[in-house]
């Protein structure tokens, strides 16, 4: 009788063992099975393009990312929120949005796409509802480098070349700066005053990122933007440019935007 009751015991504890580890298997599962940002797509500004993210590029991809770096056509806000979306909507899964100067008003409109969880403003600008880029551009007095010209008789503005290094990439080289005031990207003038409809930092997580340094956006401009959005700020040394000149600090910030959202 003590042999069957002792077996009875061992076979409830054997039981209660399997369930236990049948739970700590599927708790594993569940948590290997949480969806990871793993997809990073890049909006450049004006008078640049995505080719100036190689730096930030090669860092992520390193780290297992999946990057994509949209080509703006720079002709108005749907123009260039149509392309992002073109190509966010191509990614597997959750995205993280990035955007330099001009792209910053892009992925603030072409964030409220349902796959982007997440925003990263880079020297960029961050309008509200209704608001216009220029308006935000005139907030505050420009630097005296500053270079951006008005719109020609076409409508198009360019970059002074006089004034592009110092202006737009301090912290590149000569030759550098030359070669990008040569392939630079003219923008439409109409881009700076068409309206953002509706904000997706509002309803998503975002960051932003202060060149300390830049001359084409006054920081403080940035500063602004960034505390009545409510972001989170981190504050770089460097240029108008500085995904180009401090890649890994943007790219380390991107990195916890990816990690940080789920």
């Amino acid at each position: 009788m003590k042999s069957t009751n002792r077996f009875s015991q061992l076979k409830r504890t054997f039981l209660a063992a399997t369930l236990i580890v049948a739970s700590l298997s599927t708790t594993n599962v569940a948590a290997q099975a949480a969806p990871k940002v793993k997809n990073i797509v890049i909006v450049h500004g004006a008078f640049a393009d995505g080719s100036g993210f190689k730096g930030v590029f090669d860092i992520l991809t390193k780290q297992g990312y999946n990057v994509s770096v949209v080509q703006n056509p720079l002709t108005s806000l749907q123009d260039d929120v149509d392309t992002a979306n073109r190509i966010i909507d191509k990614q597997d899964g959750p995205v993280i949005l990035v955007g330099h100067s001009w792209g910053g008003t892009v992925i603030t409109q072409a964030g409220n796409n349902p796959k982007v969880v997440g925003l990263v403003y880079i020297a960029a600008f961050a309008p509200g509802d209704g608001e216009t880029t220029s308006q935000w551009a005139s907030s505050l007095p420009a630097a005296p480098e500053n270079g951006i010209l008005p719109p020609d008789e076409k409508g198009v503005i360019y970059y002074d070349k006089a004034k592009f290094h110092a202006g737009f990439a301090a912290d590149s080289s000569k030759e550098l700066a030359a070669f990008m005031y040569a392939s630079q990207g003219p923008i439409f003038g109409r881009c700076f005053s068409d309206k953002v409809t509706t904000a997706a930092w509002k309803t998503k997580p975002s960051y932003g990122i202060v060149a300390t340094e830049d001359k084409s956006i006054n920081p403080d401009i940035e500063r602004n933007m960034y505390k009545r959005a409510n972001f989170k700020v981190t504050e770089v040394k460097g240029s108008h440019t500085i995904f180009i000149s401090q890649p890994a600090k943007v790219a380390a910030v991107i990195v916890t935007a990816a990690t940080s959202t789920k």
